[in-house]
């Protein structure tokens, strides 16, 4: 059982509870305008010519994007930092891209990591099919659970997917007790309007068992790679977003009862 992965990083902190390594796997059905990982858009492994600075010359040379591990291999990666996961109350996490585009080798990678008992994050678009849920959700500590815009035709403009079945996907883990945090990338002018979080607020609400709301602002990092990654550019030229222009949707949320922690 093999799986592609863009990125390893290690010593994270913000992608669930402790010290984590964090891994980033290839493939993503969404196509947001803010993306700031274009990397990951295809499941595949890919090539590009990236330039070099040497002895005051530019040396061309190919470079791939994506690397195929077995779960045996990965997991080796993943000891690497079980000490830190031990002394800080972390573990793994896996993220993308879609992660749930790679169903299989997720399930594979998630089962393996509990038999280690090691905490498992999943951080998720929520837009897969329901079955792909179900099949992980035993074996997952924590979702990561994005939410984006509570309007579907809106979500479409900005993601190119429904949020249909992200929304039916997040009544299903919260109705089956399952843990888990919504994540909101606040993107300026497009989904930050008073409008979209106050439906975003009444339909949380409604799921009783949600506590906890992390608030994302946007920020521009990663426009370069575009350009690196010979990728069509489609990020909005926007300022960042600092963390207190987004403390009057903290407040909308904590008035209505939510935990909020603004940047993950």
């Amino acid at each position: 059982m093999n799986g592609i992965v863009f990125d390893i990083k290690r010593y994270a902190v913000h992608d669930g509870p402790g010290i984590r390594t964090t891994i980033f796997m290839k493939g993503c059905p969404l196509r947001c305008l803010w993306c700031h990982n274009p990397e990951s858009f295809s499941p595949k492994i890919e090539e590009f010519n990236q330039s070099n600075r040497l002895a005051e010359k530019l040396v061309e040379e190919k470079v791939n994007i994506g690397k195929e591990y077995s779960v045996r291999q990965l997991i080796k990666e993943i000891e690497k930092d079980q000490l830190f996961f031990d002394e800080s109350g972390g573990g793994v996490t896996f993220s993308g891209g879609e992660p749930m585009l790679q169903i299989d080798f997720l399930d594979a990678m998630l089962k393996e990591c509990r038999s280690m008992d090691l905490h498992t994050v999943v951080d998720t678009s929520g837009f897969a099919p329901k079955k792909h849920f179900e099949r992980i959700s035993n074996d997952v500590n924590l979702f990561l659970f994005d939410l984006k815009h509570m309007d579907d035709v809106e979500h479409q403009k900005l993601t190119g997917v429904s949020n249909k079945q992200i929304l039916e996907n997040l009544k299903f883990l919260i109705e089956n007790g399952k843990n888990l945090i919504i994540r909101f990338p606040m993107i300026p002018g497009f989904n930050d309007s008073k409008t979209n979080i106050m439906k975003m607020v009444f339909f949380l609400t409604d799921l009783t068992s949600l506590s906890e709301i992390h608030i994302l602002p946007y920020h521009r990092i990663g426009r370069d790679k575009y350009d690196r990654f010979n990728k069509e550019n489609s990020m909005p030229d926007i300022p960042s977003l600092n963390e207190e222009d987004t403390f009057w949707a903290k407040e909308l949320f904590e008035e209505a009862g939510f935990k909020i922690n603004i940047g993950g």
